[in-house]
Protein backbone atom coordinates (compact mmCIF):
# COMPACT_ATOMS: atom_id res chain seq x y z
CA UNK A 1 0.00 0.00 0.00
CA UNK A 2 1.08 4.04 -0.37
CA UNK A 3 0.45 4.48 3.26
CA UNK A 4 4.15 3.91 3.61
CA UNK A 5 5.73 6.32 1.07
CA UNK A 6 7.69 8.75 2.34
CA UNK A 7 6.45 12.61 1.83
CA UNK A 8 7.18 13.77 -1.88
CA UNK A 9 7.82 10.26 -3.61
CA UNK A 10 4.80 9.96 -6.31
CA UNK A 11 1.85 8.12 -5.35
CA UNK A 12 -0.16 5.45 -7.56
CA UNK A 13 -0.69 6.94 -10.66
CA UNK A 14 1.68 10.06 -10.79
CA UNK A 15 -0.26 12.07 -7.91
CA UNK A 16 2.02 13.91 -5.35
CA UNK A 17 1.18 13.56 -2.02
CA UNK A 18 -0.96 16.27 -0.97
CA UNK A 19 1.39 17.79 1.66
CA UNK A 20 3.97 18.74 -1.47
CA UNK A 21 2.18 22.08 -2.01
CA UNK A 22 2.24 23.15 1.68
CA UNK A 23 5.82 22.37 2.24
CA UNK A 24 8.55 25.19 3.22
CA UNK A 25 11.86 24.95 1.13
CA UNK A 26 15.17 26.45 2.76
CA UNK A 27 18.55 25.93 2.20
CA UNK A 28 20.62 25.37 4.84
CA UNK A 29 24.09 25.89 5.76
CA UNK A 30 26.34 26.22 8.70
CA UNK A 31 27.30 29.12 10.48
CA UNK A 32 29.81 29.18 13.80
CA UNK A 33 28.94 26.10 14.29
CA UNK A 34 25.21 26.23 13.95
CA UNK A 35 23.22 24.93 11.79
CA UNK A 36 20.29 27.62 9.82
CA UNK A 37 18.28 28.22 7.26
CA UNK A 38 16.62 30.84 4.46
CA UNK A 39 13.45 30.31 2.14
CA UNK A 40 14.64 28.95 -1.26
CA UNK A 41 12.50 31.68 -2.92
CA UNK A 42 15.45 34.17 -2.09
CA UNK A 43 18.24 32.54 -3.54
CA UNK A 44 19.10 33.14 -6.12
CA UNK A 45 22.64 30.95 -6.35
CA UNK A 46 25.68 30.01 -4.67
CA UNK A 47 29.05 31.01 -5.53
CA UNK A 48 32.91 30.06 -4.15
CA UNK A 49 34.17 32.72 -2.15
CA UNK A 50 37.01 34.24 -3.51
CA UNK A 51 37.41 36.78 -1.60
CA UNK A 52 35.35 40.33 -1.55
CA UNK A 53 36.57 43.80 -2.31
CA UNK A 54 36.74 46.03 0.41
CA UNK A 55 34.65 49.48 0.03
CA UNK A 56 35.99 52.29 2.45
CA UNK A 57 33.78 53.67 5.00
CA UNK A 58 31.37 50.62 4.96
CA UNK A 59 29.71 49.27 8.22
CA UNK A 60 31.31 46.21 9.98
CA UNK A 61 28.34 43.94 8.22
CA UNK A 62 29.21 45.14 4.90
CA UNK A 63 32.33 42.43 4.20
CA UNK A 64 32.55 44.10 0.99
CA UNK A 65 31.65 43.44 -3.20
CA UNK A 66 32.01 41.32 -5.71
CA UNK A 67 31.57 41.05 -9.67
CA UNK A 68 29.34 38.65 -10.40
CA UNK A 69 28.91 38.55 -14.58
CA UNK A 70 29.62 42.19 -14.54
CA UNK A 71 27.08 43.11 -11.66
CA UNK A 72 28.73 44.87 -8.63
CA UNK A 73 26.75 42.96 -5.71
CA UNK A 74 27.44 43.53 -1.93
CA UNK A 75 28.47 41.04 0.11
CA UNK A 76 27.11 41.48 3.77
CA UNK A 77 28.66 39.28 6.79
CA UNK A 78 25.81 37.18 8.07
CA UNK A 79 27.79 36.40 10.72
CA UNK A 80 27.96 39.73 12.16
CA UNK A 81 24.51 40.71 11.29
CA UNK A 82 23.33 38.29 13.39
CA UNK A 83 26.14 39.62 16.77
CA UNK A 84 27.93 36.51 16.25
CA UNK A 85 32.05 36.55 15.51
CA UNK A 86 32.64 35.97 11.88
CA UNK A 87 35.29 33.16 10.83
CA UNK A 88 38.11 33.42 8.55
CA UNK A 89 37.20 32.07 5.45
CA UNK A 90 37.94 28.54 4.40
CA UNK A 91 37.86 26.18 1.38
CA UNK A 92 34.03 25.50 1.88
CA UNK A 93 33.40 28.86 2.88
CA UNK A 94 30.23 30.26 0.04
CA UNK A 95 28.57 33.91 -0.68
CA UNK A 96 24.79 33.27 -0.82
CA UNK A 97 23.34 35.65 -3.77
CA UNK A 98 19.90 36.08 -2.32
CA UNK A 99 17.89 38.54 -4.23
CA UNK A 100 15.20 41.47 -2.53
CA UNK A 101 12.42 42.92 -4.07
CA UNK A 102 11.33 46.55 -4.22
CA UNK A 103 8.90 48.49 -6.12
CA UNK A 104 10.91 48.75 -9.25
CA UNK A 105 13.78 45.62 -9.50
CA UNK A 106 15.59 42.99 -7.49
CA UNK A 107 18.66 43.70 -6.04
CA UNK A 108 21.29 40.54 -5.87
CA UNK A 109 23.31 41.00 -2.17
CA UNK A 110 25.59 38.27 -1.19
CA UNK A 111 25.53 36.65 2.02
CA UNK A 112 28.39 35.08 3.67
CA UNK A 113 28.19 31.97 4.98
CA UNK A 114 30.81 29.16 6.39
CA UNK A 115 29.57 25.88 4.74
CA UNK A 116 26.19 25.09 2.71
CA UNK A 117 24.52 21.75 3.17
CA UNK A 118 21.66 21.36 1.16
CA UNK A 119 17.84 22.19 0.32
CA UNK A 120 15.65 21.04 2.77
CA UNK A 121 11.96 21.06 2.76
CA UNK A 122 9.54 20.81 6.07
CA UNK A 123 6.14 20.34 6.93
CA UNK A 124 4.86 23.73 8.29
CA UNK A 125 3.65 21.62 11.28
CA UNK A 126 7.97 20.91 11.41
CA UNK A 127 8.42 24.61 11.81
CA UNK A 128 7.89 26.34 15.50
CA UNK A 129 7.70 29.59 16.91
CA UNK A 130 11.22 31.28 17.71
CA UNK A 131 10.93 31.53 21.27
CA UNK A 132 11.43 34.66 22.58
CA UNK A 133 14.52 34.03 24.46
CA UNK A 134 17.38 32.12 24.59
CA UNK A 135 18.58 32.30 20.97
CA UNK A 136 21.56 35.26 21.44
CA UNK A 137 19.96 36.42 17.88
CA UNK A 138 17.35 39.46 17.49
CA UNK A 139 13.92 38.21 17.30
CA UNK A 140 12.76 39.83 14.02
CA UNK A 141 15.21 38.10 11.98
CA UNK A 142 14.30 34.41 13.28
CA UNK A 143 10.85 32.97 10.82
CA UNK A 144 11.24 30.07 13.68
CA UNK A 145 12.74 26.96 14.42
CA UNK A 146 12.89 23.73 11.83
CA UNK A 147 13.00 20.61 13.54
CA UNK A 148 16.21 18.06 12.34
CA UNK A 149 17.40 14.82 12.68
CA UNK A 150 19.56 16.50 16.06
CA UNK A 151 17.88 19.06 17.30
CA UNK A 152 16.38 22.27 14.97
CA UNK A 153 17.51 24.30 12.54
CA UNK A 154 17.28 27.94 12.87
CA UNK A 155 15.17 29.60 9.74
CA UNK A 156 15.99 33.39 9.33
CA UNK A 157 13.79 35.97 7.83
CA UNK A 158 16.28 37.10 5.11
CA UNK A 159 13.98 40.23 4.22
CA UNK A 160 14.61 41.21 7.58
CA UNK A 161 18.75 40.03 8.27
CA UNK A 162 18.86 42.81 4.62
CA UNK A 163 16.16 45.26 5.72
CA UNK A 164 18.51 47.00 8.12
CA UNK A 165 19.07 50.70 7.53
CA UNK A 166 22.71 50.14 6.63
CA UNK A 167 21.91 47.58 3.90
CA UNK A 168 19.40 49.63 3.04
CA UNK A 169 21.44 52.85 2.39
CA UNK A 170 24.29 50.53 0.59
CA UNK A 171 21.49 49.33 -1.85
CA UNK A 172 20.26 52.68 -2.92
CA UNK A 173 24.05 53.21 -3.49
CA UNK A 174 24.16 50.22 -5.27
CA UNK A 175 21.69 50.71 -7.32
CA UNK A 176 23.35 54.33 -8.68
CA UNK A 177 26.83 52.14 -8.91
CA UNK A 178 27.86 52.31 -13.21
CA UNK A 179 26.89 48.46 -13.72
CA UNK A 180 30.42 46.53 -14.87
CA UNK A 181 30.23 46.30 -18.99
Amino acid sequence: MNASLPHGELREHGAPHPDDATRLSGLTFMLGGEPYAIGIDHVREIVEYTGVTAVPMMPPVIRGIINLRGTVVPVVDLAARLGKSSQPPTRRTCIVIVELDDEQERHPMGLVVDSVLAVRQWLPSEREPAPGFGLNLPVDLVVGMCKADAGFVIWLDTAQILAHAELSALIERHATLPRAA
